[in-house]
């Protein structure tokens, strides 16, 4: 089921997104970036990429918890997960976002 890509600034002023899965978790983080475009850029990214498995990073935290991390086809990281307490909800959270990103809408939380 779809969800929805929030395109936000942080502190510092960068344009970042998340993206939440149907039930309003977020489940992917981006970076940031220094426009507006370069963040549209990015959810597009997440939608060409998301369905392919080798895209995803896992990851372990050196207090045993688990990640991932999305990249581009020329391995640029396009986002990053929470930390999960188990291997299993990480697997989770990768196939919530390739449910989510796809047909997920875009909510410009910069323009209110």
């Amino acid at each position: 089921m779809a969800g929805t890509f929030e395109i936000f600034t942080d502190k510092k002023g960068e344009y970042r997104f998340r993206l939440k899965s149907s039930n309003g978790q977020t489940v992917l983080s981006s970076e940031g970036y220094s426009s507006k475009s370069g963040a549209t850029n990015g959810i597009k990214s997440v939608q060409n990429n998301c369905g392919d498995d080798a895209r995803y990073t896992r990851t372990t935290t050196k207090s045993g918890g688990f990640g991932f991390s999305l990249t581009a086809k020329n391995k640029q990281v396009i986002g990053t997960s929470q930390t999960y307490k188990s291997a299993s909800g990480r697997d989770n959270g990768i196939a919530a976002v390739a449910r989510a990103a796809n047909g997920a809408k875009i909510v410009d939380l910069t323009s209110k």
